[in-house]
């Protein structure tokens, strides 16, 4: 038996697989990666490296085996069909006969159309008849904290929010959350609504940057419209633009508030507090 993570090399994948390192001898983990070199460290480790590719369903037919835990990280490629890309590794995990299969999803409550693929994967994981978790994530502080650059250009924090709030996380509160749950018993056929401990809005997420810059950083609330024009002029194709830039008229409507409480619970601590994260940015 072994826990199998996807995207083990992404931002999130290698929290959790550091994480499970702590918790787990290195031989019970398979980081499925589609680079090996970039994964050179973690096979110096002793964990299992599996080089395969969400499009290429080939490379998951012998991957997972029965009883295997795995956690099926979403894929960032928004110009591929990710519900296809998905349903891969959840038909393979299906035929493998594996004991538990974990998706990182995005809260029940968003209504942004960046939430449609999420939807439809959770749809085909239950219709699959596995044992699931659904760990539906809210958003990550590195969303906003890993691209400060134009923020202290321009002096301004600028988004199509208006007063709305997010509870955001960090990275390594979601992956202790998906380490809790592969590592953990009693999670099949649960879902969580996974969110920081305290939801902030941007005019205090500006003061929280004025504070760690010495300097008045300022939030500029504009129109969806501006938003998709700003990204774009930033190098990002249009329809991408507009999808991340529709997820700020969700925030504005409080969809992004997630107060279950599922993250502390499921992790045994307070989640990360946005201000520790920007601290952490401004050393980087």
């Amino acid at each position: 038996m072994s826990i199998v993570v996807t995207g083990a090399t992404g931002h999130l994948g290698r929290h959790v697989v550091e994480q499970l390192l702590e918790k787990v001898p290195a031989e019970q983990i398979t980081a499925v990666v589609r680079d090996e070199k970039k994964a050179a460290d973690l096979a110096a480790r002793g964990v299992r490296l599996a080089v395969a590719d969400y499009n290429a369903p080939e490379t998951f037919d012998t991957l997972f085996a029965a009883g295997d835990k795995v956690l099926l990280i979403s894929g960032n490629e928004f110009a591929n069909d990710r519900v296809r890309q998905h349903t891969v590794v959840i038909e393979a995990a299906k035929a493998a006969g594996v004991a538990l299969l974990a998706y990182t999803s995005a809260p029940g409550s968003l209504k942004a159309t960046l939430a449609d693929d999420h939807r439809a994967t959770e749809k085909a994981l239950l219709a699959s008849g596995l044992p699931y978790t659904l760990l539906r994530n809210g958003w990550y502080h590195e969303n906003y904290t890993e691209q400060l650059a134009p923020v202290l250009e321009h002096g301004a924090v600028v988004a199509a929010a208006g007063a709305g709030r997010v509870s955001s996380a960090a990275r390594a509160d979601y992956a202790a959350a998906a380490v809790a749950v592969l590592t953990g018993e009693g999670h099949e056929n649960r879902t969580y609504e996974l969110g920081g401990d305290e939801a902030w809005s941007f005019a205090e997420y500006a003061a929280e940057l004025s504070r760690a810059a010495g300097r008045e950083i300022v939030y500029n609330a504009v129109t969806e419209e501006v938003m998709v024009g700003i990204l774009v002029g930033a190098g990002l194709p249009e329809p991408l633009a507009a999808i991340l830039a529709g997820v700020d008229p969700s925030i504005a409507r409080g969809e992004l508030v997630v107060d279950s409480g599922d993250l502390s619970r499921l992790i045994g601590r307070p989640t990360t507090p946005l201000a520790q994260a920007v601290e952490a940015a401004f050393k980087d």
